[in-house]
């Protein structure tokens, strides 16, 4: 499979838990389905064309994440406003994520989204965008950054070594060295075209950080390949 690996990050992240309106938290880190935003704004696609193309590259695209730094929050107050009979002010406070850094590597498995996804590398390689990209939020503006263009196998079974996120259902390897904190996200990995996301389609999954490494006994990986290296990486 062709495949991309590119680094994002920025001063401020919010990738909203759809299930806190109120006063909205965050992923720990970018979604599929925010990845799949972003993808569309630097191609410079519109709304409406988007709703069609998130279920297709929902599925298209395989995805993995690594965190570079630890995760970060704070929260902030903002004051929205809602027009009835007066104008009345309702502060909401919102979760960030603090200085965001995530190693990506995208891949592509279906190639009914060839155009898209080749369009995508591109414009990172070049380091064109048609829209700002951003965290999440218009206020939280996303640096993009060309790492290397790759290939990624199919889907195989063994022990691996990986710095991305893994599943739960991964049985890691705990060894003396073994002296870094687990992280836990539960993320959505499909959006229909009404920009819903499916609940039955939510992955978990458990992430380190850092220079942190799972090492995993007897799992589902693909290996992806530069010029450079070879790496192993879990992905939905």
């Amino acid at each position: 499979m062709d495949a991309l690996l590119l680094k994002i990050s920025g001063n401020w992240g919010h990738f909203k838990k759809v299930d806190t309106n109120n006063n909205p938290l965050t992923h720990d880190f970018i979604t599929k389905t925010a990845l799949i935003g972003l993808i569309g704004a630097v191609n410079g696609i519109e709304r409406q064309q988007m709703k069609e193309l998130f279920p297709q590259l929902s599925e298209d695209l395989l995805y993995s994440v690594a965190l570079n730094n630890q995760v970060r929050k704070e929260s902030w107050g903002f004051t929205l406003r809602s027009v009835k009979v007066n104008l009345e002010k309702s502060p909401w406070q919102f979760e960030f994520l603090k200085r965001p850094d995530f190693m990506v590597v995208i891949a592509l498995q279906n190639n009914r989204s060839q155009n898209v996804f080749e369009k995508f590398c591109t414009n990172i390689e070049h380091e064109n965008a048609c829209y700002n990209p951003t965290l999440g939020l218009a206020n939280c503006p996303a640096d993009l950054y060309f790492i290397s263009r790759a290939t990624a196998s199919d889907k195989k079974i063994g022990d691996f070594v990986t710095k991305g996120f893994i599943s739960k259902y991964h049985q890691i390897e705990i060894g003396n060295d073994f002296n870094f904190r687990i992280g836990f996200e539960k993320i959505p990995t499909f959006q229909n075209n009404d920009f819903w996301n499916d609940p039955d389609k939510y992955a978990e999954l458990a992430y380190c950080s850092g220079e942190s490494c799972f090492k995993v006994k007897n799992g589902e990986y693909y290996d992806v390949k530069t010029p450079n290296e070879e790496t192993q990486w879990y992905m939905i």
